[in-house]
């Protein structure tokens, strides 16, 4: 089911017990606040428990429903594509959060997780749904200066949220040549690699980095990170000049007998196993 909104803007604000439309996606885009009530909201691969207070982000590619467990009272914000570009009197993305409105509301990032808030933040975000359902009765809302800028405050403390998350909002994701890159060249320093020193550097969530890399690449990050370390070392063990000792060392690995732990757990056999056979040509692939 796909909703279809041709108004530039449109509010509704109501309490349901129960959700009254199926799984569905929309044209348009969507800032959902829980006014109040508890429940599931299910947003693409996602089952994000919401309380009191909570705002979620839903752009066109995204499909949501709501699991009310208790009595919830919604506003919705729905605008189209043209409500922020037919501001511009007004407005300039440059100067406020520096990308559009709609680009953030694109960023996937943003959906796998709840967005978090501190005070002030969280009574400003109350104090502004409140703005906008009051001033809701108002005729030609889409074309309202004091209406626009109260929706775009949100998107400043959407901002703020995300940089709490270590979420990245500029393009959202780095390219698979970064995240490639990034590892090659710290694959000797095993303490640059682990999931939250990674994650911090590209401002991606910990708690999502996995499943990102997943997707990104059909295998985990963790085996990604794995075999191409056997793969260097292995290039290593076929100079006969260089020390068991010394790939260690260079590996980040605390001796020799925790490379030998490595290496077998993975290979099948020890190293110096693997470079008697390999110097006296056996094949190894």
């Amino acid at each position: 089911m796909k909703k279809i909104q041709f108004e530039q803007l449109v509010i509704h604000d109501y309490q349901e017990k129960t959700f009254h439309l199926p799984i569905h996606s929309h044209t348009y885009y969507e800032l959902v606040y829980i006014r109040s009530g508890g429940g599931i909201h299910l947003l693409n691969s996602s089952r994000l428990p919401y309380k009191t207070g909570d705002l979620f982000i839903i752009s066109p590619e995204d499909e949501h429903y709501f699991e009310i467990a208790e009595k919830t009272h919604f506003t919705f914000i729905k605008f189209t594509d043209d409500y922020f570009s037919g501001h511009t009197i007004y407005y300039q993305a440059d100067a406020f959060i520096s990308l559009t409105p709609e680009t953030i509301m694109r960023n996937k990032l943003l959906k796998e997780v709840k967005l978090e808030m501190d005070e002030p933040c969280v009574s400003i975000l109350k104090n502004t749904i409140e703005n906008i359902v009051a001033y809701n009765c108002k005729k030609d809302i889409a074309q309202s200066p004091l209406m626009f800028y109260q929706i775009l405050s949100i998107f400043g403390l959407i901002k703020e949220a995300a940089a709490k998350l270590n979420i990245r909002i500029d393009n959202g994701e780095p390219d698979k040549e970064e995240l490639i890159s990034y590892i090659h060249q710290h694959i000797y320093n095993p303490g640059l690699l682990q999931i939250k020193n990674i994650a911090g550097h590209f401002s991606i969530s910990p708690n999502y980095f996995s499943d990102y890399f997943k997707n990104k690449f059909d295998i985990s990050y963790r085996t990604y990170v794995k075999d191409y370390r056997i793969r260097i070392i292995e290039k290593r063990l076929s100079v006969p000049s260089i020390t068991l000792s010394q790939i260690a060392d260079e590996f980040g690995f605390t001796d020799e007998s925790h490379l030998n732990k490595f290496f077998k757990t993975h290979k099948g056999i020890a190293p110096k196993v693997y470079r008697k056979l390999y110097l006296e040509g056996n094949d190894l692939a």
